[in-house]
This record gives structure tokens, C-alpha cells and sequence, in this order.
């Protein structure tokens, strides 16, 4: 079982680089998406597909951690006292990946962390980040640890195209110049350069503290 402390805030992606990360071990408020509950019990689950939480429900989730999804399955979910509806996004924009139905959960798994944060005083205001991977692997194909799983692509299949998340993202690190977002990834891990600003850092995977 995972562990829910104040000691820090953990948004978890799905990409290969979190590989080596035991999740069983972290101390901190963790926000994953998707397939995550198969392997441990994140505080916060995002699943904007309805599939997903069908899973996560057969699965027999932990009732005591919130499950997020889009107002257009809620309905669907309604009866279970775990499930919450995804926050409204902090901005208005013209483009595309601006629409809401174009976030995806990793996206979403942040914008809940910078909600929670933003509601605790005296908090530390730093947001940290793995396997937010964005690119395919060497051979660009499908970069996730539950590749060729239900619910899942092949790992045969062509990555998808990361540009909306890097617009979504980049987005957030500049709507909240006040937090600081950590992200942890393999060497030579090529940064968006939407996300350089100055409250975006970047540490190697292998310098992650358990303790957050």
C-alpha cells in the first residue's frame, strides 16, 4: 500500500523513465493516471477515458482515494462516493488544445495537484513530476509501461504525437509562476522549450527522493 502524507506533492505519468521507481515506497500526496492502480494506490486517480475507471472500479479500487473522469461519463459513475468531476481548465484559449476534451490524464493529473496545492497554507510549493516521458522510445514507438496490456496500445504502434501535451502543460507551468515544478527524467531528455521558465526544474531520474 502506498503512503498519503503531507510530505510533498508526486504527479506520476506512465512514461518508461519511472521504471526503476519502486511507487510502494514514496512518501508523499500522489496524483497518477490510468493503469497506475494496478500498481499501487495513488491518493488521486485520473482517468478522462471511461474504460479506465471501469477498471479501476472492477478492479476494486481503493474506496478511500478519489477518482476524477469528465463530466460526460460522470453520470455514468455517479452512485460511487469515491468519484469527482475533473476541474474546469484555468484558462480559455482558441486553439485546439485548448478544448477540454483534448486533455488527456497526464495533463489533468497536474491541473488536480496545482488545485490541491493552491488550497493549503503554508504549503511547500513544489509540484514533482515522473514519467512524463512526452516522446516515443529509440525506435519512436509507444513509450508507456502498460504497453501491450488491456486498455493499452500495442508496442508496436507509432507513438503519439506529444504537442498537446507539451502546449497543456506548458501551460500550467506559466499560469502558476508561484509553484515550482520538478521533473524528473533520464539524461539528455529533450525539455519543450515552452517549459523553460523559471519555475521549471529538471533532475535526473536517478537523483528521485522517495521521501519527495
Amino acid at each position: 500500500m502506498c503512503i498519503y502524507v503531507n510530505n510533498g506533492m508526486l504527479v506520476i505519468g506512465n512514461g518508461e523513465s519511472r521504471n526503476g521507481i519502486d511507487l510502494t515506497k514514496v512518501n508523499a500526496t500522489m496524483f497518477g493516471c490510468n493503469a497506475i492502480h494496478r500498481d499501487c494506490d495513488v491518493r488521486h486517480l485520473i482517468c478522462v477515458d471511461r474504460k479506465m475507471v471501469r477498471e479501476a472500479l472492477d478492479n476494486n479500487y481503493n474506496q478511500t482515494s478519489l477518482i476524477y473522469t469528465r463530466e460526460c461519463w460522470f453520470n455514468e459513475f455517479a452512485d460511487i462516493k469515491n468519484m469527482r468531476i475533473l476541474p474546469d481548465l484555468p484558462y480559455a484559449g482558441s486553439e485546439r488544445y485548448d478544448e477540454p476534451i483534448h486533455w488527456g490524464s497526464g495533463p489533468y493529473a497536474l491541473l488536480v495537484a496545482i488545485k490541491a496545492l493552491t488550497q493549503i497554507d503554508n504549503y511547500d510549493r513544489v509540484i514533482s513530476l515522473i514519467g512524463f516521458d512526452l516522446y516515443g522510445n529509440s525506435e519512436g514507438k509507444v513509450n508507456n509501461v502498460y504497453k501491450d496490456t488491456d486498455n493499452y496500445d500495442l508496442s508496436i504502434k507509432t507513438a503519439v504525437d506529444p504537442r498537446y501535451w507539451v502546449e497543456q502543460i506548458g501551460k500550467l507551468i506559466e499560469l502558476y509562476p508561484s509553484i515550482d515544478f520538478k521533473f524528473y527524467n533520464v539524461e539528455n531528455w529533450q525539455i519543450p522549450k515552452k517549459w523553460k521558465k523559471k519555475n521549471f526544474i529538471l533532475d535526473n531520474i536517478n537523483n528521485f527522493n522517495y521521501n519527495n
